[in-house]
């Protein structure tokens, strides 16, 4: 199996494949009890899919059974830095009104993806709009928003794996690594 990498760099392990599944169940074991089997999983995409999906599984584990949506917004490209504006590529398919929400991405650093994905559930009509990061990494200023469950604070460090990715590059890692 060839190493992963990007222009010849090569990314340095975070967090191995067990520390994230680790993370991910005790995460699952928090949010339990605030949800029902009658909430929404919003997945952001493209990032936040290979968290959402384990959490969702996660979340059988510990009893509940949650619904599935999607969100496809865009921030970055495939560039380093937010672009300082959020674009909805795709909208929600599932109907909110009344129901909890959970938002699911991988990352927050600006905050703005999440904020607006907040934003357009609560548009929606859900009754609660909690929202979940898998990593979230140290900001220099006040976000717009402070996810309510968090499975990991990452170091200020160009993240790859799990999700993130380096221009659309090293998405499908099973571990965390950093490329920088």
């Amino acid at each position: 199996m060839a190493d992963p990498s990007v222009e010849g760099r090569v990314p340095t392990v975070l967090l191995s494949e067990a520390e994230v599944a680790a993370r991910v169940e005790a995460l699952a074991a928090q949010i339990a009890p605030r949800i029902d089997d009658d909430t929404v999983a919003v997945c952001l995409l493209t990032g936040g899919l290979w968290f959402a999906s384990d959490l969702t599984r996660a979340l059988s584990r510990q009893g509940r059974h949650v619904r599935f949506d999607a969100l496809w917004l865009a921030s970055y490209g495939d560039e380093r830095a937010s672009l300082g504006r959020c674009e909805v590529r795709a909208d929600l398919q599932r109907p909110l009104s009344g129901r909890t929400a959970l938002i699911i991405d991988d990352v927050i650093d600006t905050g703005l993806s999440l904020s607006e994905a907040q934003r357009l559930v609560r548009d929606a009509g859900a009754a609660h709009a909690f929202t979940c990061v898998f990593a979230s990494k140290p900001w220099p200023t006040p976000r717009a928003i402070v996810p309510d469950f968090v499975a990991w604070e990452a170091p200020a460090r160009y993240l790859v794996g799990y999700g993130m990715d380096a221009a659309g590059a090293l998405r499908g890692l099973p571990y965390i690594g950093a490329l920088d």
